[in-house]
């Protein structure tokens, strides 16, 4: 693959961008009006994003983390989810930075990837970078300008550690916070959306003004063909998305 003129990147340690196994990108979120027979609890729905999402329109946000445990995806073979933490995409649709885990279902189990992307760029994975089902993952994602940041991906189960600087063209406005499991797109369509059980980012926070966790942000669960497919509730410093 190409990369953007626009892009300018470094690696640490021995991580380095491997070559594109599918065409994965990430989409702004698609957000939907309140479908039939939902509560109206404040929960707001999508087709692509379930998790907690932060809303400032002062555009503060300049750092978010996360740590979750790989999940055992299961379903039709080829059907995937990921989990992420980012900067913008809601209420600002120009950029998103972000980093995270795919998991995807395949005939004999499932396979992860870990990976980052300056949406609307495309996402890039991270050469030899191993994960097993119950590792535990570390991302993080600091903006050290509106085009300029860096991501770490880290598996605190092995000790495998790495990390991207980058900067784009698209500009961030540090208007949203995120902790999010996406129905990705593949080659420019969702992939069928895997049942990833449950997925609960802990020690989640952001920086803006002050320091924010998912409790308080708005949540998003995802509505797809006429169905509800995921239950986001957040507590102190943690998020759970669960697929029901």
């Amino acid at each position: 693959m190409l990369f953007n003129s626009a892009l300018v990147f470094s690696l640490f340690v021995s991580a380095v961008l491997a070559d594109r196994r599918r065409e994965r990108q990430s989409r702004f979120l698609d957000r939907i009006e309140q479908p039939p027979n939902t509560a109206s609890d404040g929960v707001q729905y999508s087709n692509n994003w379930s998790g907690a999402v932060w809303q400032e329109n002062g555009g503060t946000f300049t750092y978010v983390t996360g740590t979750f445990n790989v999940p055992a995806p299961s379903g039709q073979s080829g059907s995937a989810a990921s989990a992420w933490v980012g900067i913008d995409g809601d209420t600002c649709a120009n950029a998103i930075l972000q980093a995270g885990v795919d998991f995807i279902v395949t005939d004999n189990g499932a396979s992860y990837d870990a990976w980052y992307e300056w949406y609307p760029d495309n996402a890039y994975y991270f050469a030899d970078f191993s994960m097993s089902v119950g590792d535990v993952i570390r991302v993080s994602v600091t903006a050290t300008s509106t085009t300029s940041g860096n991501v770490q991906v880290e598996n605190l189960s092995n000790g495998q550690s790495a990390s991207q600087q980058l900067s784009s063209a698209y500009a961030l406005c540090g208007q949203n916070a995120e902790w999010i499991v996406e129905d990705f797109n593949e080659n420019g369509t969702p992939v069928p959306f895997a049942n990833f059980g449950t997925v609960t980012f802990w020690d989640a926070a952001a920086t803006g003004t002050g320091t924010y966790t998912p409790d308080g942000a708005v949540i998003m669960e995802i509505y797809q063909n006429n169905q509800v497919l995921t239950s986001a509730s957040t507590g102190n410093s943690y998020l759970t998305v669960q697929y029901i």
